[in-house]
């Protein structure tokens, strides 16, 4: 019998775990659960017999994958996969995959409450601005970005969108307005909200060079990575420019250089929230295991991530 480890130091919802067990039951698989683990070499020894992985923000590292003799397959809930490492999971022939699209709305009203919040000025009391009739430019047009456009619309907002991987046909079909460039995203919106992955290309792309393209009441939203940021750049920026905030799903390395030098003009969630709802928390979970069944019963790597 095929065995599956949902391994979470930060746990699913009891729903989520539920639910999960009976898919993975329903298919003739067993599961076995790991949750709130402290150490690395917990891990270890809870993946010496597992076929399949789920994790969530878990680092499936070399160790990891070394001490799982038996694994075939490793699941990231989520759509970031930077936890995973690839090499170590395609050096053994086990697939690696996210669940994309699972958190996709709730990161995208994440982002739009915290640009309610610095609109209304923290909701201190003083006199704020609106969103509707603004300009925001969506940087990467994926799962996240569909969300945020559509809610932007449905504010009164005029929404741009750059991504070079996807057709301007299949923008302009959704009513967004394409653009050419990068830089022609950022010159031409007051907000950007960004939803690039990190990797090689993209960290610190993100810099004042850029980000001083803005127009006058510069907003830039970030519920992607913070590696994406040059915070040092953005520190830079801020300090020539009095009208530009930056709001971001979890705080920067030098997040006491804002709070000392930029009270008001940004907001940092404590930790990664983006996916922090209890619909996400279901829908990656069942996501996980229903591509975990297809993949051990049909050999379905939809999903794979790695080479």
């Amino acid at each position: 019998m095929k065995k599956i480890l949902v391994a979470t130091e930060k746990p699913f919802a009891p729903a989520a775990v539920a639910q999960i067990k009976e898919i993975v039951e329903a298919a003739g698989f067993s599961m076995s659960l790991l949750e709130k683990y402290s150490s690395a070499d917990e891990l270890n020894a809870a993946v010496e017999g597992a076929n399949a992985l789920i994790v969530r923000s878990d680092k499936v590292t070399a160790d990891v994958i070394g001490a799982a003799k038996e694994l075939q397959i490793v699941v990231r809930a989520g759509a970031g996969y930077d936890n995973l490492d690839l090499e170590a999971c395609s050096a053994r022939n086990i697939v690696a995959m996210n669940t994309p699209g699972q958190n996709s709305n709730a990161v995208a009203e994440l982002a739009f409450g915290m640009m309610v919040f610095q609109a209304r000025n923290h909701f201190n009391g003083a006199a704020g601005t609106e969103l509707r009739g603004k300009k925001i430019g969506i940087h990467a047009y994926g799962n996240v970005g569909i969300y945020v456009a559509k809610i932007a619309k449905g504010f009164g907002m005029d929404v741009y969108a750059f991504d070079p991987f996807v057709d301007d046909a299949k923008i302009k079909a959704d009513g967004i307005t394409p653009v050419a460039s990068v830089e022609e995203l950022y010159s031409t919106c007051q907000y950007v909200s960004l939803h690039i992955p990190a990797n090689d290309k993209t960290k610190k792309s993100i810099n004042a060079e850029l980000l001083g393209k803005m127009p006058e009441g510069a907003v830039l939203i970030n519920t992607a990575r913070k590696e994406v940021i040059d915070e040092e750049s953005v520190v830079a920026l801020m300090e020539k420019r009095a009208d530009f905030a930056y709001l971001s799903d979890i705080a920067p390395d030098n997040a006491a250089v804002f709070e000392e030098k930029f009270p008001g003009r940004f907001f940092f969630t404590p930790k990664k929230m983006g996916a922090q709802t209890s619909e996400a928390n279901i829908n990656a979970g069942v996501a996980a295991a229903n591509q975990i069944v297809k993949f051990l019963k049909d050999g379905d790597e939809t999903f794979r991530v790695n080479k």
